[in-house]
């Protein structure tokens, strides 16, 4: 008799424990206290701590969008993951192809070890994302290896198509990540994540909601260190720069990467001047006010909605109510 291709329900059910994997490239991310296969996949197993992961659409997406926030997880001994669902082979005004993409790798991969979180950028070509079946199997099998509490994503609102693509797929996600025979190979979750947007302004169809601001001034230094690490996109222009941008001596090299701190430090100082009432709500008046910096969520309504005792469950580093 012909064995079926399908794996039991039962035996998915039974083998369904935490999901998730990680190739971790820094001390500073906790590991796994042993090792877990489904179907030759590593799995991460579940020890207690928040599995976090975040989907960009580019290598620098994730570590803009919530570079702060997984510095945090990650000190307290969480599991964070960032993954750039295209390779960033078109991303710079004088490199294109394999070189840009393996430079790009490695600029995301020094990013990471600065952040204390695990890394991987798919081979996917810069520019050219689509919310094809194959890319949401493989966005649910990350999800799933990383036994995800907490997915984050752009909105599918943006002027970058691989940005919106990025947002779909993850919405996609949300339901099926659950479903036992879309890709048997990898246990369904058995808990459905917090699906989250990062922080945007764009305005149609709908404004961004901020349901979730956190300070992130202990760590803005360590932020902006990741982001000086990718050197071809914030040093030297990225798609739309010139050879005017690359620095031609240690001066110039120098005034660049300070440029670079100004003017991101200006940014997350904007994200937390318009989300202040909500920074008031979760902070109190006080602290609230004085936050400097910050990151943004929105809760997208596809996935598990946390009430306000959870949001702080897994936000961790938020106050406790009333503190």
């Amino acid at each position: 008799m012909k064995k079926s291709r399908w794996f039991s329900l039962g035996m998915l059910t039974g083998l369904a424990v935490a999901v998730g994997f990680g190739f971790a490239l820094s001390d500073a991310q906790p590991q796994p206290a042993e090792t877990v296969t489904f179907a030759g996949q590593p799995i991460r197993p579940d020890d207690g701590k928040l599995g976090i992961i975040e989907f960009g659409a580019h290598p620098d997406d994730c570590e803009i969008r919530a570079g702060g926030a997984a510095a945090m997880w990650a000190a307290a001994g969480h599991h964070v993951k960032l993954v750039s669902m295209t390779n960033g082979d078109i991303g710079h005004w004088g490199a294109a192809g394999g070189p840009l993409a393996k430079r790009r790798n490695a600029e995301a991969q020094k990013a990471a070890k600065v952040l204390g979180v695990s890394s991987e950028v798919l081979d996917i070509h810069d520019g050219e994302l689509m919310p094809t079946l194959e890319n949401r199997k493989t966005m649910t099998r990350l999800i799933r290896q990383w036994n995800a509490d907490i997915v984050i994503a752009h909105r599918p609102v943006d002027y970058h198509p691989d940005h919106r693509y990025t947002g779909v797929l993850m919405q996609d996600c949300a339901y099926m990540v659950a479903v036992p025979f879309l890709c048997p190979d990898t246990p369904p979750l058995k808990k459905h994540p917090v699906f989250l947007y990062s922080y945007d302004r764009f305005q149609t169809p709908a404004p961004f909601r901020p349901d979730v601001v956190v300070s992130i001034d202990g760590v803005i230094e360590q932020k902006l260190d990741a982001l000086a690490a990718m050197e071809s996109q914030f040093i030297e222009g990225g798609a739309l720069g010139n050879s005017s941008r690359v620095p031609k001596n240690a001066a110039e090299h120098k005034a660049a990467h300070q440029r670079l701190r100004e003017n991101f430090s200006r940014r997350f100082a904007t994200v937390a001047d318009r989300c202040r009432d909500k920074l008031i709500e979760l902070y109190g008046e006080e602290r609230g006010k004085q936050v400097r910096y910050a990151e943004a969520f929105e809760i997208c309504e596809y996935g598990r909605q946390p009430n306000a005792e959870e949001l702080r469950r897994l936000f961790p580093f938020l106050p406790v109510k009333g503190s």
